[in-house]
């Protein structure tokens, strides 16, 4: 059985990290999904001053610290920050692939980021969508060339957008092979 733990970073909307369990529990089968009550500060070090954004890779590094203490396979942080890689202007998040740990940030996933009205439902589907997308790397799968698979890199939100909330057929065997290997 898979072990996923969320790890909330900071203050992070509570029906975004219910609706990311609920999901993941169903997208990946025989898998037990935790919210974390313990809350990890967002590392000050990950911040970049001259960007106003925090960098993904380090805050993946503290994260690491928690693998073990959560007693789980894998830890899931979400977070309100805006997260980067240094050849990228953002990210929607990053994992370690393959690997334990993966980060989805909330603040680009909200449709006010993009001067829309607020649509709750759109807000939720896009954190769920990242959240599966970041731990299918951690699992080991690689960007997907199928526009509507969940692991096609989303450059945009509008890619995120257009992805279905799902694995396309190679993905999703891919994805079985692993968990058939983890027993």
């Amino acid at each position: 059985m898979l072990k996923v733990v969320i790890l909330p970073m900071g203050q992070v909307d509570v029906d975004a990290l219910q609706f990311i369990q609920k999901g993941l529990k169903q997208v990946f089968s025989q898998t037990e999904v935790a919210v974390l009550e313990t809350v990890m500060p967002i590392p000050h070090e990950a911040y970049n001053l001259s960007r106003l954004q925090y960098h993904s890779t380090p805050i993946l590094a503290k994260m690491s610290n928690y693998v073990g203490k959560a007693e789980a396979e894998y830890v899931l942080g979400v977070t309100e920050a805006d997260l980067y890689v240094p050849s990228l202007n953002f990210v929607f998040g990053e994992a370690s692939c393959p690997g334990k740990v993966a980060v989805v940030s909330l603040f680009r996933l909200k449709p006010e980021s993009y001067g829309e009205q607020p649509n709750h439902s759109l807000f939720l589907e896009r954190a769920f969508k990242e959240a599966v997308h970041e731990i299918g790397h951690t699992l080991g799968l690689r960007h997907c060339r199928n526009p509507l698979c969940i692991m096609f890199f989303s450059n945009s939100i509008g890619d995120t957008d257009r992805k279905r909330a799902e694995f396309c057929e190679e993905c999703r065997l891919s994805v079985r092979e692993v968990l058939e290997r983890k027993g």
